[in-house]
């Protein structure tokens, strides 16, 4: 498990560079849009808006990623403090809740991958899998990072022990942070 540990904060990793150049290559397209809408010194550029919107897709779910991965996402805090089986049984009811939604997101995601897998977007006319995969690719990730909050509530659940990289407090996810 150590392994698979270290392998999930790699990609945990590179998601978080990922979603660093999204917003970094937004602000061009966003940026053209606004100066050719209100001046004279540049052309209107018609496949702005479109890159813009693939952009801000790829950067919700990359972002619904993180959050899954951060315990920042799905997360309400209704209850008060308990003891670290409590907890733990509370997680896995929303750690189930989330596998249904990555479940439905790949199925789903799949499907809607292989409709516009021979289809191009009208203006910039990209492939529009590569939009439409962000679904599954996000279903993938969310049963990844979930199945490991499911391995340490569980093993909370039977030990009565908070793995390490946990912290107790009902607000906190997986990785120890907080979700206010």
């Amino acid at each position: 498990m150590d392994m698979l540990r270290i392998v999930i904060r790699w990609y945990a990793a590179l998601l978080r560079w990922l979603l660093v150049i999204a917003v970094g290559v937004l602000i061009v397209p966003v940026s053209l849009q606004i100066f050719s809408r209100y001046t004279e010194l540049i052309p209107a550029y018609i496949w702005t808006e479109e890159m813009a919107r693939f952009l801000f897709v790829w950067m919700i779910m990359i972002g619904a990623m993180l959050g899954i991965y951060e315990g920042r996402h799905f997360e309400v805090d209704v209850w008060p403090r308990l003891a670290p089986r409590a907890q733990a049984a509370l997680r896995l009811v929303s750690n189930l809740a989330v596998l249904g939604f990555a479940l439905v997101f790949v199925w789903a995601g799949w499907y809607f991958t292989r409709f516009a897998w021979n289809r191009i977007s009208e203006l910039a006319e990209l492939p529009l899998w590569l939009i439409h995969m962000a679904w599954p690719i996000a279903g993938l990730t969310w049963l990844l990072f979930t199945g490991e909050q499911i391995y340490d509530n569980l093993r909370t659940l039977v030990t009565g022990q908070v793995p390490r990289d946990m912290d107790e407090a009902p607000d906190a996810g997986a990785r120890g942070g907080s979700a206010t």
